[in-house]
């Protein structure tokens, strides 16, 4: 017995609908990191660090305040915390 056809086409409905969310996390990652690297001389002529730890406290604690699910605020707390790391690595590369 295979698969009904009507689930294979919900799963490449589904899978398309996913791809299509991939591009526009790219695009607003990448968005992001253009207005992270606007900060690079900034921060410089400031004379601040690329890490602001009290900064990084305040998104985790506005996104998790944000979010609705189904992701639980711990996985959208980590996923950012890699998102900020690669920034971070962005900014240090730029100086």
């Amino acid at each position: 017995m295979g698969v009904p056809a009507n689930e294979t086409r919900d799963i490449g409905y589904w899978r398309s609908r996913i791809d299509a969310s991939d591009r526009q996390i790219v695009k607003l990652l990448n968005e992001r990191a253009g207005h992270v690297s606007q900060l690079i001389p900034l921060k410089a002529q400031a004379q601040r660090g690329v890490r602001d730890p009290a900064r990084e406290r305040e998104v985790l604690k506005k996104l998790t305040l944000l979010n609705r699910g189904p992701l639980p605020d711990e996985s959208v707390a980590r996923i950012y915390e890699a998102i900020m790391a690669e920034m971070r690595l962005l900014q240090e590369r730029g100086r």
